[in-house]
């Protein structure tokens, strides 16, 4: 059964569409982007999401205290970290979260594939990060890039996929049954191939929606 995050989330309208439409997780981005949202909006809209719907932060070399912050308000529910974030780095977090909520704070670790790499030393790198304290991977062809990378360079059989790993990079209506098929991940991905002008769309979403819904 496979989940689907939708990120960017920016608007109350964003919150809306994905009450109604409900994908397992929403995606709230701290980084600079055209999505980044501060910790007022992401208050706000964290309040309106469905009890149904995990809210995750988004966070490129953040200092951590405003993960936990973020974390201990109730605000975000999961890090999702896209910099140069290392193990003892998410080890510290955990430890900081357990201390300011009495909770450990679940981290999505992302991993970006460079169709410049060959295959064997691009999976020997994944396999550096079987036993990491992460919770989840996700894979990405860059920070909200909106393109796919090379899908046949991951070896779909190593060790790695004992991970629960988030598919994402140009991900849409198109090419996303393939990409299921093809990883059989935990979870999917989305944010530019589901708006229109740079906002979130309702059509594309329960478009995307619909066909997610063939594999949950």
């Amino acid at each position: 059964m496979v989940k689907i995050k939708i990120c960017g989330m920016r608007r109350l309208e964003d919150i809306e569409m994905a009450n109604n439409y409900k994908p397992d997780y929403i995606g709230f981005v701290f980084a600079e982007s055209p999505r980044k949202v501060s910790y007022e909006q992401a208050r706000t809209l964290s309040n309106s999401l469905s009890e149904e719907i995990v809210p995750v932060g988004v966070f490129v070399n953040e200092h951590m205290k405003l993960i936990v912050d973020l974390f201990k308000d109730g605000i975000i529910e999961i890090a999702q970290l896209h910099g140069d974030e290392d193990e003892n780095y998410i080890n510290d977090l955990k430890d900081k979260s357990i201390e300011e909520t009495g909770k450990e704070i679940p981290v999505i670790n992302a991993i970006e594939i460079k169709d410049t790499e060959r295959n064997n030393d691009f999976n020997e790198k994944l396999l550096e990060w079987r036993d990491s304290a992460s919770d989840y991977f996700i894979l990405d062809s860059g920070k909200g890039s909106g393109k796919t990378f090379d899908w046949s360079l991951i070896d779909k059989n190593s060790e790695f996929f004992k991970n629960s790993i988030f598919l994402a990079g140009g991900l849409n209506s198109e090419n996303l049954s393939s990409a299921i098929e093809e990883f059989n991940p935990f979870a999917v991905d989305l944010s530019s191939s589901v708006e229109t002008d740079g906002f979130k769309d309702e059509e594309k979403i329960m478009e995307i929606m619909k066909i997610v819904d063939n594999y949950r």
